[in-house]
């Protein structure tokens, strides 16, 4: 990956970082409204990766990127099924958009997937996030309709799917 970015897992001391950064995104650009419970779960990075995998994107020593890597079966996965991989909470923050964080986040999650023998990876996304939605469209992501669900305040939440075999 060029531009300097270096994708990795969290080390704790960047969890806090990690932390603001998904709230940025997801509060910020009006994904998720400020009052709602799950802003603190995308905050609270330290209880996210007792279950599962934090990547980051760093550049320049600052977390400009990172994700939630979940396995099926654990806390974290909402939607994998045996033999799936799962990502969520994929944020990049707004000065590194272009430089290829999410593309390199998610080519990680992929070699990671292949490399545990996973099928599939999979994802949830939401109709506002279109900056995602063409990152996954470019990877070969397809949306898996009958998957699809809501969030507990009844906003539609689409289901993408990638098959690694």
């Amino acid at each position: 990956m060029g531009s300097g970015v270096e994708i990795r897992a969290a080390s704790p001391e960047e969890f806090a970082a990690v932390g603001d950064l998904t709230v940025d995104v997801y509060v910020g650009e009006g994904h998720v409204k400020a009052e709602s419970p799950y802003v603190a779960e995308l905050a609270d990075t330290a209880t996210r990766a007792a279950s599962a995998e934090i990547l980051v994107a760093v550049r320049d020593g600052a977390v400009v990127g990172s994700l939630t890597l979940a396995r099926p079966g654990t806390e974290y996965a909402d939607i994998a099924r045996p033999g799936e991989l799962e990502f969520r909470m994929l944020a990049v923050s707004k000065q590194a958009r272009g430089l290829g964080v999410g593309s390199g986040l998610l080519r990680r999650v992929i070699e990671i997937g292949r490399a545990e023998g996973f099928e599939a990876v999979v994802l949830t996304t939401m109709p506002s996030m279109q900056d995602a939605r063409r990152i996954y469209d470019r990877a070969g992501f397809v949306h898996v309709p009958e998957r699809d669900w809501k969030t507990m305040a009844g906003l539609p939440l689409t289901v993408m799917r990638l098959p690694l075999t």
